[in-house]
């Protein structure tokens, strides 16, 4: 397995007994021959199942609808997308020219796809637990910090459809400082909005908690009374 690869592996934290699957995870059908799609398609099955098995245990009196409104919100393309860009996925896709031109790097979709399929390589390359425990290593965080309903979007949501609404630049995160130890870093982020002068900054135990922190703060500038969910 190649140097980067074997940097992915570890961002990962597993080992594969395979590396072909890792490498067919990680090649958009842009680069031609074979590609990650099927991968995709298994792994997008997987991370259904086991996020639905996690929050039917740790919202035992949730009915279906909410349990079902938290999946969606934990599986869709900007969840996945922004999961792999905190594995820094894009830096290990292999595409196509003219896709690699176009930024397909940086694209959600491709980035949500690929993860898709790095946790079917993972399947394939050691079974069901291995593959349950990337996600759950995942998304630990997100599970861990679930709102109190569904329905309820997260500051970062809020102030991207804000945003929109009145056909603004999103907000661009950047992080700007991490200190402590690795087991317990704590992350700096700056959040620039286009409406205010300065940027405004979040810290978080998390890269996301950091930028959901600066998020907030940029909400609380830009007209308080018309952003709630």
């Amino acid at each position: 397995m190649t140097d980067p690869l074997n940097r992915l592996a570890t961002r990962l934290e597993h080992s594969f007994k395979d590396p072909v699957h890792l490498e067919l995870a990680v090649r958009h059908r842009s680069a031609g021959g074979k590609h990650n799609e099927r991968m995709e398609f298994l792994g997008d099955g997987l991370l259904n199942f086991v996020i639905a098995d996690e929050l039917y245990k740790r919202r035992p009196r949730a009915p279906e609808g909410e349990l079902s409104r938290y999946r969606a919100s934990l599986v869709r393309e900007d969840t996945l997308a922004e999961l792999a860009s905190e594995l820094q996925l894009g830096d290990y896709l292999v595409l196509g020219s003219g896709e690699l031109k176009s930024g397909g790097y940086r694209r959600g979709s491709t980035l949500a796809d690929a993860l898709e399929a790095v946790i079917g390589a993972v399947y394939l390359d050691s079974g069901f637990e291995p593959a349950r425990d990337l996600i759950l290593r995942l998304y630990h965080d997100r599970l861990e910090h679930l709102p109190a309903e569904a329905g309820q979007k997260d500051p970062k949501t809020r102030l991207q459809e804000w945003m929109q609404a009145r056909q603004r630049d999103l907000p661009d995160y950047q992080v700007t400082e991490t200190f402590g130890q690795a087991h317990a870093q704590t992350f700096v982020v700056e959040c620039r909005v286009e409406g205010l002068p300065e940027p405004t900054q979040g810290r978080g135990t998390s890269r996301r908690r950091a930028e959901q922190a600066a998020a907030e703060a940029a909400l609380e500038q830009l007209q308080p009374g018309s952003i709630s969910s």
